[in-house]
């Protein structure tokens, strides 16, 4: 039985330093350089090729070393009776938490706007908002989100939050369901996006319901590329139905040169760093997975493949 880590774009080196502390008696192999390809049986991966995954038939845990699974899913890997787990780690929260906060308040103080009037010389003292203002309104209320939403209501802000189920959760004013999706953004002033990447919130992001957000609301997405209709984000921020946006996901990454997001004057983007993988954190959780399957119990974190996290 062995250990493979499967994804040539990441420090192989670190995060094979930070598994082997996790795991210090376990044989952990990095590919292409594996021994005996029948012999593996947990793969740690992020992004695999269904050709790659298929070298190993007798892989029985695909296990994400990142919150997200998406990637996996489309590959099509998951063979019958493997068991697909992902990562949910405390350091992504509070990144993410980071992030998100960061983009709020450089909104709310007009810090974009005073950096483009700095360039032109132009002294223009403009109004601005304080926490209490503010209603932000979150898209999944997952372990991430769900945090995330407590912690901005800690801090004193207005938040409502939409999901598939009900959740419970101090502070936040949780909607369910598409028939509320209207009622949770009516008075939004922010809309962030934390959704994971399904076939039910593919392209959510659209025309149709961005148009319940009052007009001059600011949306955050750091839940997925796809969770965007470009077009319809394009001409709501021509129309001026949204009075900027803020990106750190796309379709394609790294973002095309000629991508209109890059010139737009509406338009901040950053290279999907709002909250990156800690190895030596999601090492121990990944290890305490590996224990469990050779224990026969349970793993923790386990994907809910109907739902697709």
């Amino acid at each position: 039985m062995s250990v493979l880590f499967l994804d040539q774009r990441k420090n192989v080196k670190y995060w094979l330093k930070a598994l082997k502390k996790a795991l210090p008696n376990t044989k952990i192999e990095a590919y292409p350089q594996v021994e005996k390809p029948e012999e593996v049986e947990f793969i740690i991966t992020m992004k695999p090729k269904k050709e790659v995954i298929d070298r190993f038939p007798n892989a029985k845990v695909i296990q994400s070393f990142g919150a997200g699974v998406d990637h996996i899913l489309a590959e099509k890997v998951l063979k019958k009776g493997v068991i697909l787990a992902r990562v949910v780690d405390p350091y992504l929260t509070e990144d993410m938490f980071e992030f998100i906060l960061t983009g709020v308040l450089i909104q709310m103080k007009c810090l974009p706007i005073y950096i483009n009037q700095q360039k032109k010389g132009l002294w223009k003292p403009r109004e601005y908002k304080r926490i209490q203002d503010i209603t932000i309104a979150i898209l999944g209320l997952g372990k991430i989100g769900g945090t995330v939403g407590m912690k901005l209501a800690a801090l004193g802000f207005r938040v409502k939050g939409w999901s598939n189920s009900a959740k419970n959760l101090i502070g936040v004013n949780s909607f369910i369901g598409k028939e509320n999706l209207a009622d949770c953004l009516a008075d939004a002033h922010f809309l962030v996006n934390i959704l994971p990447a399904t076939p039910r919130t593919f392209q959510i992001l659209n025309r149709n319901n961005l148009q319940y957000l009052p007009q001059g609301a600011f949306l955050i997405n750091v839940g997925r590329g796809s969770h965007m209709h470009e077009a319809d984000l394009l001409h709501l921020l021509n129309e001026k139905q949204l009075s900027g946006v803020l990106l750190d996901v796309f379709n394609e990454e790294p973002l095309r040169s000629d991508h209109f997001f890059w010139e737009h004057p509406k338009v901040l983007l950053t290279p999907h760093i709002a909250s990156r993988t800690n190895p030596d954190s999601a090492a121990q959780q990944i290890g305490e997975n590996y224990r469990r399957f050779k224990a026969n119990l349970p793993l923790e974190n386990v994907v809910e493949l109907v739902k697709g996290y």
